[in-house]
């Protein structure tokens, strides 16, 4: 599908399947709602799914490759090199995300969508599907063409589409690319201009004050130089994002068209998602946030779609690591939903 295809087929959520599962909800030995978010996970999850049986056993972590030429202004801790060596980390299962997945039950399927450097392997969950090798530095002129934009989303489109033949329940997402806090936090400026980037530039991979003070000052003059337009979030993706950011944004949109729901991962991921909504509000209702991380923009962004995270674990690492996390709860929710007797089967009087 093109990206024009895919958002025309999203659908809105089936209300009627939603108070089908308000009413098991409320026929369950507890007080009205006392579950609180997982009962409301479920119910997400059956009007997106459409049926009051809804089940999440066959889950993707997408963890979406990119370089940036911003990297190379001293925005990260660590050298542009770290990248491609974590794609290979990846695929030979030994990052955080493998170890938390493995838990979750989620396979780790890893896309270069734009790393500096060929990745010369053959792997059953690796794909390429690079639109370049990394972006431009975004503080000497735009990051991208607005066609490589439109394809680094499609990158991700493309990927559930697949995924959807071979068939899951679930997908979430992560993402890899040294440097990827900063075209993130230039985005989030762009969406929420009369919030200051104090309020939006974090630590990343650890900046010290200092770093965090530049980073800062490299956004601010980035936007001025190349003037994204708010209005036109294709526009902002191409002068001051990230392939992967594009590609996390189309995982979003895909899974929306498809009428299957997307987790999504910390700051990074919940910007790509940021961007699909800003592309197509009608993806709100399929976006799961599995947690708030200690990014300071994380909470903004989150704000910015009315959504509330899962959980708040301090986390900041990336990779997916949130959303599998996130995979477990819903586990629980679900095996309430499922696993709890009525009232009347267990022989319990209701509220008076």
């Amino acid at each position: 599908m093109t990206l024009n295809e895919a958002i025309a087929s999203i659908k809105p959520l089936d209300e009627d399947i939603k108070s089908k599962v308000w009413e098991r909800w409320d026929n369950l030995t507890k007080p009205p709602r006392s579950l609180g978010r997982l009962e409301e996970i479920v119910v997400q999850l059956a009007g997106i799914m459409r049926t009051d049986k809804p089940k999440v056993d066959d889950r993707y972590i997408v963890v979406m490759a990119g370089d940036h030429g911003i990297a190379k202004s001293g925005v990260s801790a660590y050298p542009q090199e770290v990248t491609v060596q974590m794609v290979y980390n990846f695929l030979s299962g030994g990052a955080g995300i493998n170890a938390i997945a493995s838990t979750a039950r989620a396979k780790v399927m890893v896309v270069d969508v734009g790393v500096a450097k060929k990745i010369d392997i053959s792997h059953p969950f690796f794909r390429d599907y690079n639109v370049l090798r990394g972006t431009e530095d975004f503080s000497k002129g735009p990051a991208m063409s607005r066609e490589s934009a439109v394809k680094s989303i499609e990158v991700g489109i493309r990927v559930i589409e697949e995924l959807n033949e071979i068939g899951f329940d679930i997908v979430g997402t992560g993402e890899m690319g040294i440097g990827n806090t900063t075209p993130s936090s230039a985005i989030l400026k762009v969406f929420s201009p009369d919030v200051s980037l104090e309020l939006l530039v974090g630590p990343g991979t650890g900046l010290d004050e200092e770093r965090i003070k530049r980073k800062a000052d490299i956004i601010a003059k980035a936007i001025e130089l190349n003037k994204p337009d708010p209005n036109d979030p294709l526009d902002v993706l191409s002068k001051v994002g990230g392939l992967e950011i594009g590609a996390i944004a189309g995982l979003v949109i895909g899974c929306a068209s498809l009428g299957k729901p997307v987790i999504i991962d910390g700051f990074i991921s919940t910007v790509g998602a940021l961007l699909a909504y800003k592309i197509s509000p009608d993806v709100l209702p399929y976006i799961i946030p599995s947690h708030l991380s200690r990014e300071p923009g994380h909470r903004i962004a989150l704000e910015l779609m009315g959504l509330k995270p899962l959980l708040t674990l301090d986390m900041r690492l990336g990779e997916g690591t949130g959303s599998a996390i996130g995979m477990l709860v819903i586990d629980c929710a679900l095996s309430a939903y499922y696993n709890m007797k009525t009232f009347e089967e267990a022989g319990v009087s209701r509220n008076v």
